[in-house]
């Protein structure tokens, strides 16, 4: 099955195209987690529970495991295990360096995580993001307009009469491809969004900002114009203010909510 074969499939079952994104911070996480052997693996583990029946993926941020060293590390294996393996795992890694080394990357993240996908920064070039793309029935998700303020300092500057964001995306769309090739464009950029995908209608996109960050859902979404996505939501999901009666209630509640606003009927 190839990479846009399962998400197709995902999503006939889900009828949406949300994205959980797992960032887990100890400060945040309810204190009963705390007490327990692994906080940041049950954490997961319970996000994970509270949203498979409607999240068609997983984009789980290796940062927010790497910073607690080895516990995050035997976290970030529990989670991907966890996963049912009919949802798609996307590796937040922004990865990118010279080829060998981009290499390496991508035998841990693909063959020894087994994810599904990865985000890739294209700073370096061709060899630093095609040994990525040499992973048939995986995806790379190049990063292109990125949902965060910084993105103003480099990725809209003029590059040879374009903007470097457009640029970014010629050039990948040239390089060699056994695997899937997508783009990351930031849910809070939904003008430059309907640009990007009037020119590759077909190209799947992961796209964040949605909820804390601002992006707006339906604003979002009709910008994307029913092309293949990832609408990721973090923050809003695994830090929800409203209060049942578990957190895991919560968390569920507030999924399912931007489920429907993500849905795909």
């Amino acid at each position: 099955m190839t990479f846009l074969e399962k998400q197709t499939l995902r999503m006939q079952q889900t009828k949406t195209q949300l994205c959980v994104g797992i960032d887990p911070d100890i400060a945040k996480i309810p204190e009963y987690y705390h007490n327990q052997s692994n906080p940041i693996a049950a954490f997961a583990h319970d996000v994970i529970e509270a949203t498979s029946h409607i999240a068609t993926s997983y984009k789980l941020n290796f940062a927010f495991f790497e910073q607690y060293g080895k516990l995050g590390y035997e976290a970030l294996e529990a989670t991907v295990a966890a996963i049912p393996k009919d949802i798609i795992t996307i590796a937040d890694a922004k990865r990118g360096d010279i080829g060998n080394t981009s290499k390496a990357y991508a035998e841990a993240v693909f063959t020894q995580l087994n994810f599904d996908a990865i985000t890739v920064s294209p700073y370096m070039g061709r060899d630093s993001v095609e040994p990525f793309l040499a992973y048939e029935s995986k995806a790379v998700f190049v990063l292109a307009l990125t949902s965060n303020e910084g993105s103003f300092d480099f990725q809209r500057k003029f590059v040879d009469g374009k903007k470097l964001y457009e640029v970014v995306i010629e050039r990948c769309m040239g390089y060699e491809q056994k695997g899937t090739l997508g783009f990351v464009v930031g849910a809070t950029h939904p003008s430059e969004l309907a640009g990007i995908r009037a020119s590759i209608p077909t190209v799947p996109f992961l796209i964040p900002g949605i909820g804390a960050q601002g992006g707006d859902a339906k604003e979002t979404m009709d910008a994307n114009n029913g092309g293949p996505a990832f609408f990721n939501v973090s923050r809003a999901i695994l830090y929800p203010t409203m209060s049942y009666p578990t957190y895991k209630d919560s968390v569920r509640m507030k999924a399912e909510e931007y489920a429907s606003l993500l849905s795909t009927i």
